[in-house]
């Protein structure tokens, strides 16, 4: 069963659009990964300065 479905995936037009979808996805994950590691940062930094706020009293 495996074997008939890379074979298909290998022959026809549908293992292209399955390397297409795959592209696209590894893209938006990249993109989610970014933008989450950037926002941490910023969202750190936010808590650390009402932190310290909190801490010095005003």
């Amino acid at each position: 069963m495996t074997k008939e479905v890379l074979r298909r995936l290998w022959q026809g037009q549908d293992g292209q659009d399955l390397t297409e979808y795959g592209l696209l996805l590894v893209l938006i994950a990249l993109a989610a990964i970014s933008a989450t590691a950037y926002l941490s940062n910023i969202l750190v930094a936010a808590f650390q300065t009402v932190a310290w706020n909190l801490a010095s009293g005003g």
